[in-house]
């Protein structure tokens, strides 16, 4: 006799997809320390550039929480600390200009001038900043999904430490999409 489905309808990453990262960051903690190159001759600016790329995403990420903290003041704690260990993130990868910290719910028009130079593939976080608290988690948790989703295909050809620090930064991502949908942060 097969299971009922479930009555709630589950959203965000199941256990599954959380543990599809974990091999990868297992099978990347036994490589040697401090391996910058990589004996497949990998070329270091193709790393760096991938780390630049990798900070600058991590930024824009911030700016949109900065968004949604500036137009939704009622999320403002449970996004702080989420918003705060992005800005780790940024600095982890060699960034940080930008990811300075959250201005006050008052400052939005910072918030909105920070948020113009966002990436060609995200719109810019105060233009979609929904009206509601439920559609403005879900827009964060699709964001950090996509980033997320995009952090762990890169793992193939990435040098050892690199590899590593995406494969845990994808994986805190994987958590955030849980915290913003299911979880209270």
């Amino acid at each position: 006799m097969p299971f009922p489905p479930s009555p709630r309808a589950r959203s965000g990453p199941r256990r599954r997809s959380l543990l599809a990262v974990a091999p990868a960051a297992l099978a990347l903690t036994g490589c040697t320390g401090g391996d910058s190159g990589g004996p497949s001759g990998d070329d270091p600016s193709a790393a760096d550039r991938l780390r630049a790329r990798a900070a600058r995403d991590s930024e824009r990420l911030a700016e949109r929480y900065d968004a949604v903290i500036a137009a939704r003041p009622g999320l403002a704690g449970r996004l702080r600390p989420l918003r705060e260990e992005v800005v780790r993130h940024a600095r982890a990868f060699g960034g940080g200009r930008k990811a300075s910290p959250s201005p006050s719910v008052s400052d939005s028009s910072s918030a909105s001038a920070s948020a113009s130079g966002a990436a060609s593939w995200w719109p810019s976080p105060a233009a979609t900043v929904p009206g509601n608290d439920k559609d403005a988690l879900a827009g964060l948790a699709a964001a950090e999904r996509e980033l997320a989703d995009r952090r762990v295909k890169a793992l193939g050809g990435v040098p050892g430490e690199l590899a590593r620090l995406l494969a845990s930064v994808a994986a805190a991502g994987a958590a955030h999409v849980y915290l913003l949908t299911e979880g209270a942060a």
